[in-house]
Formats: C-alpha cells, sequence, structure tokens
C-alpha cells in the first residue's frame, strides 16, 4: 500500500489535465494557455466554461464563479468523499506510488508578472458595476471595493491587459474579482476590517462579507475575511483576540469543514450559516432574493446612508 501524499506534494506531482483525461474529459480545440472543458461539475453546461491552466495548477468554473487547485477540484468533484480520501483518490486516479523512487512531475517554470496601472473608485466601468450588481452587493460594495486595472506578461514578455474589482489584504495585495476570474496581485493574505474591540464576523470571501453587510448595514464587528480557505488557521489565530464570535462559511462541505475545525480551536465561536439556510453562501441567498422581489421604482437608494467604513485607504 503506497503511502498517502501530503496536499502540498499531491499539488506538486499531480496534472489537473492528466487526472480529467483519466476521468473521461478532455478539452475542447482551443490555442493558449489555458484548456477549455464543457464543466463536469455542473449538468446544464452547453457551453465550455470549465477553463484550466495545468502550468500553475488551477481550475476555475466560469458559470459557478468558483475555482481552486487540484484538491478543491476533487472536493468539488467527488462531494461525498472527505479532505483525506480526496487527497488518495486524486493519488489512485494519477496513479502517483510514493512507494517507488519516482521522478516528480516539473512544474514548468512560468514567468506571470501582474502588474497594477490604476485604480479608481467603484463606478467607472459599466463591466466591474454590472458585475457587482447581478450579485446584489454593487451599493455596498462602493464603500469598500475599488477598480484594479492591470496587466499580466507571460514568459514571451506578452501584456495582457484586465480589470476587476479588488479589495486589499493584509500585504496590501489586491484581492481581485470579476465574472470571469478570481485571484490576487502579490501574496495572498487576510483581508481585516476593524470594528467592535471585542466581537468579530468571519467570512470566506469578500461577495459574502458584503451580502452580510447588506442584510446588516448597522453591524460593528471587526470583521475577518480570510480570501481562501487554506487561511483557515490563520484566520482562528486572529479571532482568539475577539471573545465574541460569528462564522459565516459556505454549507458545502469545505466550509462545514471549516465551520467545525474554526469552533474546535474556539469553542465559544457561533456557526451563523442559517442566516442563508437552502443556500451555498449568504451571496446565494441575496442574488435570490433580489430576483424574487423586483426593485420598484422611487424606491430609495440611500439604504447605505448610515454604513460606517471603518478604514481609509
Amino acid at each position: 500500500m503506497s503511502k498517502l501524499l501530503t496536499a502540498r506534494e499531491l499539488k506538486e506531482q499531480a496534472s489537473l489535465v492528466d487526472l480529467l483525461s483519466r476521468l473521461g474529459y478532455q478539452p475542447v480545440p482551443k490555442r493558449g494557455r489555458e484548456k477549455m472543458y464543457i464543466s463536469m461539475l455542473r449538468d446544464n453546461d452547453t457551453n465550455p466554461s470549465f477553463s484550466v491552466n495545468d502550468d500553475l495548477g488551477v481550475w476555475f468554473d466560469h458559470g459557478a464563479g468558483k475555482g481552486g487547485n487540484i484538491i478543491d477540484f476533487g472536493l468539488a468533484y467527488w462531494k461525498h468523499l472527505g479532505f483525506n480520501e480526496v487527497i488518495k483518490k486524486i493519488q489512485d486516479v494519477c496513479a502517483i506510488d510514493v512507494a517507488e523512487p519516482r521522478i516528480l512531475r516539473p512544474r514548468k517554470p512560468v514567468k506571470v508578472n501582474h502588474v497594477v496601472e490604476k485604480v479608481r473608485p467603484l463606478g467607472a466601468h459599466p463591466a466591474i458595476t454590472d458585475y457587482l450588481k447581478s450579485r446584489g452587493v454593487f451599493e455596498v460594495a462602493k464603500f469598500y471595493l475599488s477598480e484594479v486595472y492591470y496587466f499580466v506578461e507571460d514568459e514571451n514578455d506578452v501584456r495582457k491587459h484586465f480589470f476587476a474589482a479588488g479589495w486589499l489584504n493584509e500585504h496590501n495585495s489586491w484581492e481581485v474579482r470579476n465574472r470571469y476570474f478570481k485571484g490576487c496581485m502579490g501574496h495572498k493574505g487576510i483581508t481585516v476590517i476593524p470594528g467592535h474591540p471585542k466581537k468579530a464576523a468571519l467570512f470566506e470571501g469578500f461577495l459574502d462579507f458584503l451580502s452580510w453587510r447588506y442584510e446588516n448595514p448597522e453591524a460593528d464587528h471587526n470583521v475577518i475575511v480570510l480570501n481562501t480557505l487554506t487561511l483557515l488557521q490563520q484566520g482562528i489565530a486572529k479571532a482568539k483576540a475577539f471573545s465574541s464570535l460569528d462564522i459565516y462559511f459556505d454549507r458545502d462541505k469545505a466550509g462545514k469543514a471549516a465551520s467545525r475545525d474554526f469552533m474546535k480551536a474556539l469553542p465559544y465561536a457561533t456557526d451563523r450559516s442559517a442566516a442563508y439556510e437552502g443556500f451555498n453562501d449568504y451571496n446565494d441567498k441575496l442574488k435570490s432574493n433580489l430576483k424574487a422581489v423586483p426593485i420598484e421604482k422611487g424606491s430609495p437608494t440611500n439604504f447605505f446612508a448610515n454604513v460606517k467604513v471603518p478604514f481609509v485607504r
């Protein structure tokens, strides 16, 4: 019986494209770095909307608005399996046996420079505005997000220009997101928005925080946004400074596991995900509510007039 790889070893050795091929999925013909597939995570995909960059070891499902590394894919694909079971499954499917001498799959060195060119207040670019409006958070996002314009330079020094909604993390790096992409311009990190000295609310991502803020404009919690569940332990370390903790993680397998781990470390924390019961996350609930209740003409537009911005850029 072969030894179980660690998560880091698996990400270094396994190939997303190889895994998908062994599972019976082939990309559609397309030039460029990314390979496109009909999404195998959704039943209603008819146009290729699942992209894979095997050089970087990442994927993104444009229809679902979610992505990640090879382990994140495994958790989404084999929903009934736990974290370690998914690692073993990927290891078995890709026929990676660490009990035998093996030349590791070298991760192709890729020169990808992300350079932020300019930052503007929200509202200047219609595509960013439309994206945030489609998520139901544009009005409140104006207090927290900015428009980030940047370019990506590949190993051939070819520049491609992009734009997205962005927010700063603790490393002063921009976490960016638009309708088709989610990433970070620099070092991944947690975003902390100062508030009440004794209580804090924690979220996986900014869309969920903004959805909560939409429904709770008067809340004065200190806010901790992980920006990725891989920073859960760092989030727990920051949360120890507060005596009252509300957690709003996703209701999928990964989110529920993170909630359990969080409350195991800090038993006095409270899982508040019942606020969006029946939905995967807070933003899914908000989007559903917006579709169900059309905005009437003449309705007030200053709902967030009393929202306090706890920091200045």
